[in-house]
């Protein structure tokens, strides 16, 4: 008599992609269509559940007992919810539901024809590029091409990336715009002339500006970025952090500038050419660039230029 075993283990990587989501704020749930009994092995193996994770209810639950559920007990519930075994596309459907509306930012993996309606309602539906369906193609917003999951981690390091170069675009902008706006107004009123006149302000705006935006937008995704909590949907895109820093460094700024330009002349003993003087004034960009980069590094930016 001999017995014949099948094992289909888990992918390489697949456990380190799970442990780095999870440092970085992000709860990996698994629904399957396989039994209770396998879907908890499967999680384990996977470093979805760990040794000292509770593997019953609700930790671990049928896809039948959760459609069972009413409205508001399966929005409490899905919190709780790590794995979901027997269970069918509409379990799957119904927990991504659950989940929107009790306010969480939802991510759905699928490759399937009937995991289309769970991809389509998730804020960022993920569909397997090699063995996805065209269906589950269409629904999903981004697509895996080396169909593991590993490439999750990426695609959240490169989601951070973004929205942290965005704030820091923002920051740079009305830091610097803040800045120069009191100065002229300042200047002009107390002295009757501008610091910049109209082509060299729309010269500073079109040239430093977009430059400085780009260089902020471009910036590589690093490794801190996974040690930060998840972004909640209805948190500001512009942060108190932010505020902070703007106020400071826009007052800073002011404070220099108002110096450099009542008294820049004679302080650096400067001739009567304004284009020195112009220059000089102009130059106040490259500090606040720098502390924008790093904004979400330091809490003390304002007091350094980290180059």
């Amino acid at each position: 008599m001999r017995n014949l075993f099948q094992l289909d283990p888990c992918r390489p990587g697949v456990k380190n992609a799970v442990k780095v989501c999870t440092e970085a704020g992000v709860k990996v749930r698994m629904v399957t269509g396989d039994n209770i009994q396998t879907a908890k092995a499967i999680a384990f193996e996977c470093g979805i559940l760990g040794p000292r994770d509770d593997f019953s209810e609700p930790n671990v639950i049928e896809g039948s007992v959760f459609r069972a559920l009413s409205e508001k007990d399966q929005e409490q519930r899905a919190k709780e919810i790590t794995v979901m075994g027997r269970s069918s596309p509409s379990d799957k459907l119904l927990l991504v539901q659950a989940l929107r509306k009790g306010g969480d930012v939802v991510a759905v993996t699928g490759d399937g024809t009937n995991d289309a309606p769970a991809l389509h309602e998730a804020d960022i539906g993920l569909a397997m590029g090699i063995q996805g369906t065209e269906v589950a193609k269409e629904s999903a917003d981004i697509i895996i091409l080396d169909d593991d999951f590993a490439s999750v981690v990426k695609v959240v390091r490169w989601g951070r990336s973004v929205y942290a170069n965005i704030q820091k675009f923002i920051q740079f902008q009305l830091t610097v715009n803040v800045a120069a706006l009191v100065i002229n107004v300042v200047a002009s009123i107390s002295s009757g002339d501008v610091p910049l006149n109209a082509v060299q302000l729309l010269w500073v705006n079109l040239i430093m500006d977009t430059l400085g935006a780009l260089a902020l937008a471009t910036e590589p995704p690093t490794d801190h970025l996974m040690h930060r909590t998840p972004v909640g949907r209805r948190e500001p895109l512009i942060t108190n952090i932010m505020w902070r820093n703007l106020i400071i460094q826009a007052f800073y700024q002011v404070c220099v500038l108002l110096v450099l330009n009542f008294s820049g002349k004679s302080i650096l003993k400067l001739n009567d050419e304004s284009t020195q003087h112009a220059t000089m004034w102009s130059n106040y960009k490259p500090p606040v660039h720098g502390n924008c980069r790093n904004y979400l590094n330091n809490s003390n930016n304002h007091y350094r230029v980290p180059w």
